[in-house]
C-alpha cells in the first residue's frame, strides 16, 4: 500500500500551484467571515440532509432550523471544521501536514463517530454551493475548479484514512 504522506497516486486529485493560489486567495476573504460561513454550511447540510444529524446526539432531534441556529454544539463543530479546512489550505505546500490533519479527521470519524464517508462528499457539495452564493461573481469558473479540486482532495485523504483503519463500506455515490 502507498503512503499518502509521500506519494500522490493517480487517483488523488492533483492540485497545481495555480489552483493553490486561487484557493488561498479566496480563503483569505473567507477567513474574514469564516464562522458565519461554516455555520451556514452546517445549517444547510443538516436541513437538506437530516440523516446526517444521527451522528450528533446534541441536536439529532432538532427539526427547526431556528432551533439548530441556537445550538452551541453545532456552532462549535462548524468552527472546528472550518479551522481544519483553514489549516489544510494554509499548508497546501506541505503534503505531510495535509495528510496528518485529514488522516486524524478521517480516523476519528471512522472509529469514534462511525460516520458514513459519503457525508464528507455531500458536505463538500454544500461547501461549494455556499461559496458560490457568498462570492457571486468572484466565484469564477477558475475559482470553482480550484475549490472543487480541493474538496476532492479532502475527500480522498479522509476516505483514505477510513480505508487504513479497515472501513470496508465506502460508498461511491452520494446524494
Amino acid at each position: 500500500m502507498y503512503n499518502r504522506k509521500t506519494i500522490m497516486p493517480m487517483e488523488c486529485p492533483h492540485k497545481t500551484l495555480k489552483h493553490n493560489v486561487c484557493v488561498c486567495n479566496t480563503t483569505s476573504k473567507l477567513l474574514l467571515k469564516s464562522f458565519l460561513f461554516s455555520f451556514s454550511v452546517f445549517l444547510r447540510f443538516f436541513v437538506n440532509f437530516p440523516s446526517a444529524k444521527q451522528y450528533f446526539s446534541q441536536f439529532q432531534d432538532m427539526e427547526d432550523p431556528e432551533e439548530m441556529e441556537k445550538s452551541s454544539q453545532l456552532r462549535k463543530h462548524a468552527r472546528r471544521v472550518m479551522n481544519a479546512i483553514n489549516t489544510v489550505v494554509e499548508n497546501l505546500h506541505d503534503p505531510e501536514k495535509v495528510s496528518s490533519v485529514l488522516g486524524l479527521v478521517g480516523k476519528a470519524h471512522a472509529l469514534k463517530y462511525k460516520v458514513e464517508p459519503m457525508y464528507f462528499k455531500i458536505l463538500s457539495g454544500v461547501i461549494l454551493e455556499i461559496l458560490e452564493e457568498d462570492f457571486g461573481e468572484c466565484f469564477t469558473p477558475e475559482v470553482q475548479t480550484s475549490w472543487t479540486k480541493l474538496m476532492a482532495a479532502l475527500y480522498w485523504y479522509i476516505t483514505g484514512a477510513y480505508t487504513e483503519v479497515g472501513w470496508l463500506k465506502l460508498s461511491s455515490s452520494a446524494v
